[in-house]
């Protein structure tokens, strides 16, 4: 690791069965080697996984123990979507692990990521302490927080943490209740909120920039509207897109096929998806993922 790149690791707990878009993933993990990825999981181990990204395995029961342990509540939520409440703490669960990082991160598994460091440059990673790729709240799907004692603890600054994350019922407390430690007024207009924002000190050490990540969302693209990409390219770690010419993205975020379009499609080859994701270029739309250049049906 050069000592001019702060250090990253993101944290992700995944339970059930790895995604069939899995490969992709992992493959764009591989195109960023100076990032690291540490998941707990119960799915088994990732065929051909990169030296980066490192599958501690585990059940979910005992990683809810862990939770319950490390935050001193009690944590037995039946739906593993529950552990997106307490995102916010990972850094304080995972402090061992993330020893030695200069930034810890919370992310998600329905993405494939571009260049991270050409995003997150030193430079722009000297200036703040937490990083959200969204313009007006925390980023569930991605978000960098400065590793130190204080960043790590700060989610007990959130209002009723113990209770809202020991309830079975999914509070999004990573982008609602933690959002609101940086950022209030956050449905109101920019020229409104913008100077109590400023008065809020932990604003200041925060940087919410839109990264334009999740297309077909409520956040207007690029240019203000709704005209969103539909067809999104990867190619050895470059990712564009067929709207927006030679800009490149530091991840897509496909939450919105994989909960809408991508239900209906039919049974996938797992070797052939392997196969497709190891050539190192490929493009995906709403009709999943295919050779680059190759049109969808």
């Amino acid at each position: 690791m050069s000592e001019h790149q702060p250090s990253i690791c993101f944290v992700v707990p995944y339970f059930g069965r790895w995604p069939f878009w899995m490969p992709f993933f992992v493959e764009s993990c591989r195109a960023n080697p100076t990032v690291d990825w540490l998941l707990f999981s119960d799915c088994g181990p990732i065929p051909d996984c990169p030296p980066n990204v490192r599958v501690v395995a585990t059940s979910y029961a005992d990683y809810c123990a862990r939770v319950a342990g490390a935050l001193g509540i009690p944590f037995a939520p039946q739906n593993p979507y529950k552990l997106c409440d307490v995102k916010p703490a990972f850094g304080h669960i995972h402090a061992e692990e993330l020893r030695g990082y200069d930034f810890w991160a919370f992310g998600d598994l329905d993405l494939v990521w571009g260049d991270l460091r050409a995003y997150f440059t030193a430079e722009r990673l000297a200036r703040r302490d937490l990083f959200a790729t969204h313009a007006r709240r925390i980023s569930g799907h991605c978000c960098l927080v400065r590793n130190t004692e204080e960043m790590r603890g700060l989610f007990f600054r959130m209002r009723d943490w113990q209770s809202r994350m020991s309830e079975q019922k999914h509070h999004a407390l990573d982008e609602g209740a933690f959002s609101r430690i940086f950022i209030r007024y956050k449905n109101l207009p920019d020229r409104v909120a913008h100077l109590p924002r400023l008065l809020n000190s932990w604003y200041r050490r925060a940087e919410f920039v839109e990264a334009f990540s999740t297309p077909d969302a409520k956040v207007a693209w690029v240019d203000g509207g709704f005209d969103f990409p539909q067809r999104w390219c990867w190619d050895h770690g470059r990712l564009t897109n067929d709207r927006d010419g030679e800009r490149v993205f530091p991840y897509l975020h496909f939450v919105v096929w994989k909960k809408h379009a991508w239900k209906s499609l039919p049974a996938q080859d797992p070797a052939a998806l392997a196969r497709l994701a190891a050539s190192g270029r490929w493009a995906v739309d709403a009709q999943g993922f295919h050779p680059l250049g190759e049109v969808a049906a």
